[in-house]
């Protein structure tokens, strides 16, 4: 995982021709913040096989055409800090990779993603191979730029027949619109950007959460989760809504609906010539007809209508003259209004009405569908029939200055333009549209007026509502073809978050190399006794307010988005495992409160995570996440995880076990004495204090006996858990009670704390089940197994009781470090049981667990405390071994991967036990056989 800088060296003297050898070797995306970067970015790993020696300056004409089919890469500043400063690289000679991720970034630009941000460092130890990362807005459109920019540079490099860039940046193009969010939609989030507020995009479309648990807001366009059902099934009932607003005195039309041609005859002979015939329940002026002048053509116009109704009914209403404007309704205000003009050309005595056509849509704002500020006009049967009916043929040249409409609807849609009209509406005509909305019952309206001016009352003037749209399209007003645009999004995002209101919920983030699940649990039992609605993930699972909604390892960031779309959650809890940031960074945008436990060594070796300097930089991530106003909470006894202070924005809660006087416990002083806050142990005869401390005062939180899970204690690894959760929980905002009181009231056992220290009583047998799985979390095992089976010795009338345990390591652990682990359980352990996990990992069958024996006979050579060790591979049976190895008064301590059937096994051999004891068994251990010498083992 080190990398390095390319730096410019004067290549070998490369002989023949480059070849194009550059590919992808790896493909990451980071959702959230990583160890590259704090914002999301796409992670290439790339080689440049023989391109290692053929930087940009040696390949003749490379760089010319590069800029010829990428021009604006000349305004990239590079390392340089300037205009042109990646222009100077290449001149200079820079790699192949680094020249992707370049092109990675102005081929998003290209397609209307303001990219900048990247970084390419070569991976050390491997020549040739480099690290790419490079910022996306889209997840697609990020990976696909990267994938093309790679085959660009191959080209520049070795032209292909095959490709022409031309052909595949318009298909790029074209991808990334139709992945892009809509106009209105855009809009909306770039405003709840702006005042950092958080969203998730639901599904490829348009639906998108803004904020986070129980104050998540939806929307889907501009429909909103406050837009009632109701009053959307009213808008689009056109029949009911102009009844509607007639009853409310407002301006309508008059009209009825019809199903049959007949009937539409009828109704517009009753009403009155020129009538308009349109779709109950259509939009986007999609089936519309307009200024209908007599039956005749209300028979050819109601099938297009009708079959643009899902229910089949029609609207036939006396056509009303005017302008059409839409004006935009936000939370009963009136907030813009556009003047909608139907797609149409301007003729300049020199080209034909089609020649027109084309050259308007040459427009770069003109795009297909909603993907761009305005829509290509379309020439169809019915734009060539209203061209012929103003006296013109497409082939045809009019005068200068003649207007020729090509549809007869204003919708942006159909190939309208927008002209902005806000500030020129009569008081009187902004009253109706509001009034209107109202009526409605839409929280977000468009009403449709066609009326001779906006400027004079419609009442006066003649005119009418003609329609109501529940999801009014926004893009009209904020970029309007003629006139200033209107910043719309921003009294949505009032409405949905008044000012003042919270859209985020807090979020603690704990991570470290052992300790994590536990301090989690601490954490939200906490805030839990406190009323609140904990969302926790770790890795038994995704659990909701006490309720475990999914059993699996939910450590990572996927399963934090899912606590943060929970709409009952009000604090979040988050076990973050190193894993997860490394597949796809953290999956929030930042944590109030990091909670980092430990540095020690395992999971090394992977993912190019090889020393523990390396491991802390991945964990570290977390406190770079604090924003200045959250807090680290950093385990100050351990080097590591002291340094990380030096990347937190916000301020540092120190926690330690270290004595008084020492050089840690001095620092921590001085840091008290500055205002800061700290959480200690203090030693006394009496036992253990664990003391909260805020700029010079100091307050008394619990002795660590009291502490149930501490195990009178006894369990030092859990008085360090309880000292991090209450420094957590104090400093995302818990009164010292409800600490006190949270920490007092929680136990490892196993409806609170399942597969983490929880000791149960089996036939006399005192059984330990915890999930110990590395060396250092040994050490801390093995010295509580030390301190209870004191105890226990100090108690029994049976003699020294004997010590049984059950080990195991993940398969994707060094070597060494399972050697290491049986070394250190053999000097805790009368007899080892080495039992192996279902999961692999990559290793044969029974290679985990013979490393592990390695380590407990190198142990037991050397005098450790172990007298011998077996092997049991598969897990139940491996408890059940080791039950049976054992007698009454035993401490039988089982390290376990799947607690849950475990602890199954032990409640079910406990009610064997008693169902005996009350038969009337007596002696020997009637509930086991013993397995024989060859280890087949077999229960009664």
């Amino acid at each position: 995982m080190t990398e390095t800088a390319p730096q410019r060296r004067k290549p070998a003297d490369p002989q023949g021709a480059p070849s194009p050898d550059l590919k992808i070797i790896e493909t990451r995306v980071f959702r959230g913040p990583n160890v590259w970067s704090y914002e999301p970015a796409i992670h290439l790993v790339v080689d440049l096989g023989s391109l290692e020696d053929w930087p940009s300056d040696t390949i003749d004409g490379f760089t010319e055409r590069l800029l010829a089919d990428l021009p604006r890469l000349d305004q990239h500043h590079c390392s340089r800090g300037r205009r042109g400063g990646f222009i100077e690289r290449l001149q200079e000679g820079t790699w192949l990779g680094h020249i992707a991720e370049h092109v990675a970034l102005q081929l998003q630009q290209e397609a209307g993603h303001d990219m900048r941000r990247g970084k390419t460092r070569q991976v050390k130890g491997i020549p040739g191979r480099y690290n790419i990362i490079y910022a996306y807005a889209d997840e697609a459109v990020g990976l696909a730029a990267g994938e093309l920019a790679v085959r660009f540079v191959n080209h520049l490099v070795q032209p292909d027949p095959d490709f022409d860039f031309t052909t595949e940046l318009e298909r790029f193009i074209k991808q990334a619109e139709r992945t892009a969010f809509g106009p209105s939609t855009q809009a909306i989030v770039d405003e709840a950007t702006s005042r950092d507020i958080p969203w998730i995009r639901l599904n490829k479309a348009s639906l998108v959460q803004l904020g986070q648990g129980v104050h998540a807001k939806r929307i889907r366009a501009t429909m909103t989760s406050e837009t009632g059902s109701i009053a959307v099934d009213v808008a689009s009932d056109k029949d009911l809504t102009t009844r509607l607003l007639a009853s409310a005195g407002l301006p309508v039309p008059r009209s009825d609906s019809v199903r049959t041609v007949e009937d539409a005859v009828s109704v517009a002979n009753k009403i009155g010539y020129p009538v308009v015939c349109k779709p109950l329940d259509g939009n986007h002026g999609r089936g519309v007809c307009l200024n209908l002048a007599d039956a005749d053509a209300v028979r050819e116009a109601f099938p297009i209508a009708q079959d643009q109704s899902r229910r089949g009914w029609v609207i036939v209403e006396n056509f009303v003259t005017g302008r059409d404007y839409r004006c935009l309704i936000i939370n009963g205000r009136m907030e813009a209004i556009a003047e909608r003009v139907p797609a149409h050309v301007v003729g300049d005595g020199v080209h034909t009405v089609a020649e027109l056509v084309e050259i308007t849509n040459a427009d770069p704002r003109r795009g297909v569908g909603h993907e761009k500020i305005l829509t290509r006009i379309t020439v169809n049967a019915a734009a060539r029939e209203l061209v012929r009916s103003q006296g013109f043929e497409l082939d045809d040249v009019p005068p200068e200055d003649v207007m020729v409409k090509l549809t007869l609807t204003g919708n942006m849609s159909t190939g309208g333009i927008s002209i902005d009209r806000t500030y020129e509406a009569h008081p009187e005509n902004v009253e109706i549209a509001e009034e209107a909305a109202r009526m409605i019952g839409l929280d977000i309206a468009g009403i449709d007026f066609i009326c001779p001016d906006i400027t004079q009352p419609v009442r006066e003037t003649g005119g009418a509502i003609c329609e109501v749209n529940a999801a009014p399209g926004f893009r009209m007003h904020t970029n309007p073809t003629i006139g200033e645009p209107q910043y719309i999004a921003k009294p949505v995002v009032d409405m949905l978050f008044p000012p003042g209101a919270t859209s985020r919920i807090p979020i603690v983030a704990v991570t470290g190399t052992n300790g994590k699940t536990t301090t989690s649990r601490m954490i939200s039992h906490v805030f839990k006794g406190m009323g609140r609605k904990v969302g926790m993930t770790s890795t038994d699972g995704v659990v909701i307010d006490e309720r475990l909604v999914i059993r699996s390892d939910a450590s990572g960031p996927k399963s934090a988005r899912m606590v943060l779309q929970n709409p009952r959650v009000d604090f979040a809890v988050f076990e973050v495992a190193r894993g997860g940031i490394l597949r796809e960074g953290l999956g929030y945008e930042r944590n109030d409160v990091a909670v980092v436990l430990n540095i020690q060594p395992d999971h090394l070796g992977l993912r190019g995570v090889d020393t523990l300097e390396q491991l802390a930089d991945v964990k570290a991530v977390l406190v770079e996440a604090v924003p200045r106003t959250g807090f680290a909470v950093l385990n100050a006894d351990d080097p590591l995880v002291r340094k990380m202070r030096r990347k937190c924005s916000g301020q540092v809660v120190w926690f330690s076990m270290a004595e008084a006087g020492s050089e840690v416990r001095e620092y921590i002083e001085g840091h008290c004495r500055r205002g800061g806050r700290a959480v200690v142990l203090e030693r006394s005869e009496l036992g253990d204090m664990i003391i909260m401390k805020h700029g010079r005062r100091s307050m008394q939180l619990a002795w660590t006996h009291l502490l149930p899970a501490t195990f009178g204690g006894r369990a030092m690894m859990n008085v360090q858990n309880v000292m991090a959760a209450a420094a957590a929980a104090f400093a995302a905002g818990a009164p010292l009670h409800d600490i006190r009181q949270g920490l007092r009231t929680f136990s490892t056992s196993y409806y609170l704390s399942p597969g983490r220290l929880n000791e149960i009583e089996v036939d006399g047998r005192h059984v330990i089940v915890d999930y110990c799985h590395n060396a250092p979390a040994m050490r801390m095992l093995g010295d509580f197994v030390d301190r209870i089976g004191e105890s226990l010795g100090a108690s029994s009338e049976l003699g020294r009781p004997s010590r049984i345990g059950v080990i195991a390591t993940a398969g994707d652990r060094r070597d060494d470090d399972m050697r290491e682990l049986g070394e250190v359980a053999a000097q805790h352990f009368d007899q080892l049981i080495v039992r192996e996990d279902t999961r692999l990992r990559g290793r044969k069958r029974g290679e985990s667990a013979e490393l592990i024996i390695e380590g407990v006979r190198a142990a037991i050579a050397n005098g450790a405390r172990c007298r011998s060790v077996e092997l049991v591979l598969e897990e139940l049976d491996a408890v059940r071994h080791a039950l049976g190895r054992s007698n009454r008064g035993d401490l039988v301590v089982l390290c376990v991967d799947q607690h849950q059937s475990v602890l199954a096994e032990l409640e079910s051999v406990s009610h064997l036990a008693q169902a005996g004891a009350r038969s009337g068994d007596e002696g020997g251990d009637p509930d086991f056989v013993r397995p024989d010498e060859e280890g087949d083992q077999e229960q009664q």
